[in-house]
């Protein structure tokens, strides 16, 4: 069970959600996230996960007021045939294999 990781740091640019209704912003931002990874890593958006910190930073100011910018470390891991991206903050790390 040969297991490929590869991880990068990266500022994601996120205020082009303020472009839009303020309402609908926060669940905006984690879209723009998801898509964001899967450009980067060339990956299908349903196969990426973002961790729960990093959701609660885009959440912590409410709906409304999502950070303009955000610093993930976003890392690919495969395993056998399946590929995962994982959005995780700088210090954190990707959870262990299930075996």
């Amino acid at each position: 069970m040969a297991r490929d990781k590869t991880e990068m740091l990266y500022t994601v640019p996120l205020y082009r959600v303020y472009w839009g209704r303020r309402r609908n912003r926060a669940p905006r931002a984690v879209r723009m996230l998801r898509e964001f990874a899967a450009r980067h890593f060339r990956i299908d958006p349903e196969r990426v996960k973002i961790s729960s910190r990093v959701n609660e930073i885009v959440w912590s100011r409410s709906i409304e007021k999502p950070p303009r910018t955000l610093q993930v470390k976003i890392v690919k891991i495969q395993e056998d045939e399946e590929e995962y991206v994982y959005v995780l903050l700088p210090d954190e790390q990707p959870p262990k294999p299930e075996e």
